[in-house]
This record gives structure tokens, C-alpha cells and sequence, in this order.
């Protein structure tokens, strides 16, 4: 039995538009005073733009100086400042290996979503020459919940029309993992020092259908001999 659908993450996992973001916030904090580093901006990956702008705010200690707003004032300038930067992504943007394993599930008969709290994650895709490879994508702009919620994977596997428990879930944040396990995917996570993902792999160049079809297998034989 395969997998009735695999849902990717956007940022991280099919492009990495992680550098963008830095810039586009670095610059509005700077108008505000506040400074961000690289590292402040992992404190940022895979949490929505309101939430990122709190954070940031927080750090600066200036949370208390801009009203709601203020707040989505300097969260519409991050945003216009980074779909800007967009323009810079072409089909060479994807990471390695991404494309092939999409050609691959769509011969394999298996659906592909999207589950990217990214409301710019359209865009993206058609500048990455990929929106055809997506059977559904959830739609970011009606989320009740952020992700570590399982919402917006609980929302792609509707769109999908398929069972969560018969899915993989891709991810490259730890909030990301967390909303893939709470909504009863099976988790896969790209990168070091994620916790609680079923499968963990260094990079998407080891994201093949190969290696996912053996970790699908292996998964369910372990449950199959639970029970």
C-alpha cells in the first residue's frame, strides 16, 4: 500500500526563500530601531508573519509601542519588501532533488499538497515553474491557527480528499514537525536538530520516492505488528 498523498512544507523544503525573509524583516526592524542577526531569524522559521513581527518586537523591546495598526502597517512593508525579492526566484530555485520527487509521486499515482503558511506561496510556486506539480494547496489566508497546529495540514488533506493517517508530512521547522505528528501524518524532517520527526534526513537531495516508500513500508509493518 502506498501513501495516499505527500504534503510539503514550502520554505525549506521545496525553495529556500529563508534569506529573503531575513533581509525583508532585517530591514523593517532597522526602520524601527531593532537590529535582527541570522540567528534571531531561526527563532522565526515556520511561524506566520504577525507572529514573527511580535517576536521581533519583543526583542527590541518594543512591543508596546505599536498598536495593531502600527503592527500590520510594518507587517504589509516586510511583506511588499519580500515579494520584491521574489523576482529574483526561477526554476533553479528549487532544491536539489525536489522536482525529480514530485515527477515521480505523480507517476507514482500519488496526490502532491502544499501545506505552507506562506500566503505568498502561489506566487512562488508559478515563479518556481512548479504550480502544476500540486494537486491541492491549502490556503494560508484561512488559517484560524499558525502551525504548530495541525490545521493547515488537517486543511490539505481535505483538499486532497485523503485520510491523514495514509499521508506523509514534509517539514524543515520544528513547529512544522510538531503540526504534521498532532494531525496523524507520518512526519519527515529536513535538517539537524529537529525532534519527534518519524524520518529525519541531512537534505532534500535525500528526499527520494525510494527512501520515502521504505520508510512508508517500514512504518506500516511496525504498526500492522502492533496491533
Amino acid at each position: 500500500m502506498k501513501p495516499q498523498a505527500v504534503i510539503f512544507d514550502l520554505d525549506g523544503v521545496i525553495t529556500d526563500t529563508a534569506h529573503l525573509h531575513f533581509v525583508a524583516w532585517r530591514n523593517v526592524a532597522a526602520e524601527v530601531g531593532i537590529m535582527i542577526d541570522e540567528k534571531f531569524n531561526a527563532e522565526l522559521k515556520g511561524i506566520s508573519r504577525m507572529a514573527s513581527l511580535e517576536r521581533i518586537l519583543r526583542h527590541g523591546g518594543k512591543d508596546a509601542a505599536f498598536d495593531l495598526s502600527a503592527r500590520e502597517a510594518l507587517a504589509g512593508r516586510k511583506n511588499a519588501l519580500y515579494v520584491d525579492s521574489l523576482s529574483q526566484l526561477t526554476p533553479q530555485s528549487v532544491l536539489p532533488g525536489m522536482t525529480s520527487l514530485l515527477h515521480t509521486l505523480k507517476a507514482q499515482g500519488i496526490k502532491t499538497g502544499l501545506a505552507s503558511v506562506s500566503l505568498n506561496a502561489p506566487a512562488i510556486l508559478t515563479a518556481l515553474g512548479l504550480q502544476s506539480h500540486f494537486d491541492f494547496c491549502a490556503d494560508a489566508s484561512r488559517l484560524k491557527r499558525s502551525k504548530p497546529d495541525p490545521e493547515i495540514f488537517l486543511a490539505a488533506c481535505e483538499g486532497l480528499k485523503v485520510d491523514p493517517a495514509r499521508c506523509i508530512g514534509i517539514e524543515d521547522a520544528q513547529a512544522g514537525i510538531e503540526a504534521i505528528n498532532a494531525s496523524g501524518m507520518l512526519s519527515v524532517g529536513i535538517g539537524v536538530g529537529l525532534k519527534h520527526a518519524d524520518l529525519l534526513l541531512d537534505s532534500t537531495e535525500e528526499l527520494t520516492w525510494p527512501r520515502l516508500e521504505a520508510f512508508w513500508n517500514q512504518q506500516q509493518r511496525a504498526c500492522a505488528s502492533s496491533h
